[in-house]
């Protein structure tokens, strides 16, 4: 039977924050989820992708289960009314626009930023979380291989990946143009996960801003502060160094904001204090812009400034997408081939077991040297056999008519019977 893949996308595209926010997995909620397909369906290829500006779900399965795997996912966050957000997810039903999203979401075509760098290393950890779990078989191992391919081909042959345009860097241009009035501005950053690791790295384009950096394992702030030379403020000491901060940029995981109307209100606010929420589910609450002097950015609003390098990256674009038709092509070529290699296997072995009888049955008492002719022989006369049912069965897969040439062969051969030898 056909591999039918099939693909479920609440994006940045077709959901606000405020729905992505609540549907957004975490590791352990990725992991539970892909336990539980496991279990339910018996899904033996299955690829969950989280970020802040998307969640999706990759599948493969003879019947279409979108909806029961949304309304899942609902139980998962603890979201009742689960009916009531199934039209911000995209569903790709049929196989060849599931795949090409795929393609085009690990190249960053779909990313808020084009071209941001850090959905290639999302992805790879989504396929990584799937392969410990077994739940990455021959189909979806070839998938993400091509993919990872088609990505070393994109930054070798293209600028399509050239600058730092970054949701990230996005960011930091954002700080950039909004205190250039500002002598040295305090900037903060609280969470030093991946995207505040970045902002960490790309907070070397303000010079002149003087950055501190706090994160719940002190540690791990240390390592990222050092060789960029900033500041660290133990977590205990956050509040106060907010307080003092022109800036504050919040990248966190909690499931409730950690900067509330009521803790900025406590500060005295001289000028301004611009704040930036990366964070999904938002860490910063939105009721704290009623306040005098108090901007806030999060996700969805912040736009790049990063004019130069998003030109070069549009301009790339046909380039990429060129590359990603190439990959889609070869990869749907060995779709074919895997599509009907099974039968071919069982046609081999079927003719196999009636040569070995028949030898058996007639040369009890040949020699070894007349054995070994008619050994010969008849492997020949298999080989030639094989050959039309062969060439028909693979022309059948570039005319799409696979499935009914495999059953033709099938009932002719009886082929039902036989076990795919791996």
């Amino acid at each position: 039977m056909q591999i039918k893949f099939r693909a479920i996308s609440l994006s940045h595209k077709n959901a606000p924050v405020q729905i992505r926010e609540i549907i957004s997995l975490d590791e352990k909620d990725v992991h539970a989820i892909l336990l539980k397909l496991k279990d339910f369906f018996n899904l033996t290829d299955a690829l969950i992708l989280s970020t802040c500006n998307r969640t999706e779900v990759y599948y493969t399965h003879e019947e279409d289960i979108s909806t029961e795997i949304i309304k899942m996912i609902g139980l998962e966050k603890g979201i009742m009314d689960m009916d009531s957000h199934l039209d911000y997810f995209e569903v790709f039903h049929e196989d060849k626009p599931a795949i090409k999203h795929l393609f085009r979401v690990a190249m960053g075509l779909e990313a808020q930023v084009v071209g941001d760098i850090q959905i290639s290393n999302q992805v790879k950890r989504a396929y990584q979380a799937a392969a410990d779990l077994d739940m990455a078989g021959p189909f979806l191992h070839r998938l993400m291989h091509t993919i990872f391919f088609t990505n070393k081909r994109i930054v070798q042959e293209t600028a399509f990946r050239d600058g730092a345009a970054s949701l990230s860097y996005a960011a930091i241009e954002l700080i950039e143009g909004l205190t250039s009035n500002t002598y040295q501005p305090r900037i903060l950053l609280i969470g030093v996960g991946e995207i505040g690791a970045d902002v960490a790295k790309n907070m070397v384009h303000l010079p002149d801003a003087q950055v501190k950096i706090t994160n719940r394992t002190l540690a791990k702030a240390e390592e990222i502060a050092a060789p960029l030379g900033f500041e660290v403020v133990p977590f205990e000491n956050c509040q106060e160094a907010m307080k003092e901060a022109d800036v504050i940029v919040c990248s966190i995981q909690r499931s409730e904001p950690f900067i509330t109307k009521e803790l900025i209100n406590q500060f005295d606010i001289n000028s301004y204090k611009l704040l930036v929420d990366l964070s999904v589910p938002r860490s910063i609450e939105t009721s704290v812009e009623d306040l005098p002097g108090v901007v806030l950015y999060n996700v969805d609003n912040i736009r790049s400034k990063a004019s130069d390098t998003l030109e070069k990256r549009l301009a790339s674009v046909p380039k990429v997408e060129q590359i990603i038709a190439e990959s889609l092509e070869e990869f749907h070529g060995w779709k074919k081939e895997m599509m009907v290699s099974p039968t071919i296997n069982k046609l081999k072995q079927s003719l196999e077991q009636i040569r070995q009888e028949e030898m058996a049955r007639f040369m009890k008492n040949a020699d070894e040297k007349e054995f070994a002719v008619i050994d010969k022989i008849t492997k020949s006369m298999m080989q030639k056999i094989l050959k039309v049912p062969v060439v028909q069965l693979r022309a059948a897969c570039q005319r799409d008519q696979a499935e009914e040439m495999i059953e033709m062969i099938s009932d002719l051969f009886n082929l039902d019977r036989i076990k795919s030898q791996k």
